[in-house]
């Protein structure tokens, strides 16, 4: 199956953009579609460096392709399936407000986006950072903010709330996407928005975006940037399960006692995933993926993974996930591109001022053209060198990619 367009998305991202891509691309591969993976008996991690078919990833073109596996894996079975572009949208400006005109087959919706544009950014814009359902961690002067609500988008009341919101009346009610996956579908039309209007007109680079969300914001948040490559930095905060957190890890933990959430719970609480996850949250160990991919899929671009201590959030599960996400991005050649810090000691959706420099290193780095991202792996002291070697001790050799410049 042909993915140029995944491909292509990934080439322009932000930081393929500021930063030299050395290795050569391919077009196409013939990776599998959704609906073409078959269930998995494994307990530890999903290898990212193996195809589904057994293949090893040896080059970059094989990691690309590998990242549209993974991708069309975890929509078959977590997220539901993703939509393509809408097939017609017009955008306008009026002020600070953005109005977006959308159309799909014969439905069509009429939405507006506030923006707060940012200070300084001249004729050419200046970086952006989009806030799913607000911010909750500390932003810096100049960078602009894109207001984005998620649940008039995908609703998130209960379980019953599938089917609701504007992408629902584009697509359908019974669309197979959760409310995460849909949120990055609007997102995405936020963005083809702000391209068609303009820097000039809306004030926004559209190459310096970044993503943030606190708790089920921060999930969707994660699933943003994850699946929509025109984002530049990812800043997913305390996204607990269903975000930085491994499905298999919390159902291990939970089996140890833990009070933490697990996804055969979670799909009681909310619509936040597509309903065909159900047939999988008491069997987790059989999805051929696990959380580690959306990592994967938001490499190498700008990703800072903020935890909180807190049981429910799953500390364990949330420190060898993104472990093991950190050691993708390591043998992509951009480890620091790549940041987790999991601080305690405070509230919910609280930001710990322990983690300011590292926060803004980030903001530097990928929308500030500033410097480098400081080295960021703050786990759970439970986590030691033998726990992940339970979780990812069965992956193949990492190969050593340059996709990095």
């Amino acid at each position: 199956m042909a993915i140029s367009t995944f491909i292509a998305a990934l080439l322009l991202s932000p930081l393929a953009t500021a930063r030299s891509v050395n290795a050569p691309r391919q077009a196409t591969c013939d990776t599998p579609g959704v609906g073409s993976y078959k269930d998995v008996s494994l307990k530890g991690l999903p290898d990212p460096w193996k195809f589904a078919n057994g293949s090893p990833v040896v080059t970059a073109d094989d990691f690309l392709c590998r990242q549209a596996e993974m991708s069309k894996i975890m929509q078959q079975y977590v997220l539901g399936d993703l939509p393509p572009p809408p097939d017609s949208l017009t955008a306008t400006m009026s002020g600070t407000s953005m109005s977006l005109s959308i159309k799909v087959g014969s439905n069509s919706k009429s939405i507006s986006v506030s923006i707060t544009k940012p200070s300084g950014g001249g004729s050419s814009g200046g970086p952006a950072l989009i806030a799913v359902g607000g911010a909750s961690i500390p932003v810096p002067s100049g960078v602009g903010r894109i207001n984005f609500g998620n649940d008039a988008c995908a609703a998130q009341a209960n379980p019953n709330s599938h089917g609701t919101g504007w992408f629902f009346d584009l697509h359908g009610k019974q669309h197979s996407a959760g409310a995460t996956l849909a949120w990055a579908w609007c997102v995405g039309r936020i963005i083809d928005g702000l391209e068609q209007l303009g820097a000039a007109k809306t004030g926004i680079d559209t190459k310096r975006l970044a993503v943030t969300g606190c708790s089920r914001n921060g999930k969707g948040a994660f699933m943003v940037g994850a699946f929509e490559k025109r984002i530049a930095l990812v800043l997913p905060q305390e996204s607990g399960s269903g975000g930085a957190a491994s499905w298999r890890v919390s159902d291990s933990e939970f089996a140890k006692g833990k009070n933490i959430q697990t996804a055969h719970q979670i799909v009681k609480e909310n619509a936040w995933f597509s309903p065909r996850f159900s047939a999988y949250v008491t069997k987790t160990d059989t999805i051929p993926g696990d959380n580690h991919f959306l990592a994967a899929l938001v490499a190498p671009r700008g990703l800072f993974v903020m935890e909180n201590d807190i049981d429910w959030l799953g500390p364990v599960s949330t420190t060898v996930a993104m472990k093991a996400g950190r050691l993708i991005y390591a043998a992509l050649g951009g480890k620091t591109n790549m940041g987790f810090a999991l601080v305690g000691g405070h509230g919910h959706c609280s930001f710990p001022s322990a983690s300011s420099a590292d926060l803004t290193s980030f903001f530097n780095k990928f929308l500030l053209a500033k410097g480098e991202s400081n080295d960021v792996e703050l786990g759970s002291s439970n986590v030691t060198s033998a726990t992940m070697a339970d979780w990812v001790g069965g992956w193949s050799a990492a190969p050593s990619l340059t996709l990095v410049g």
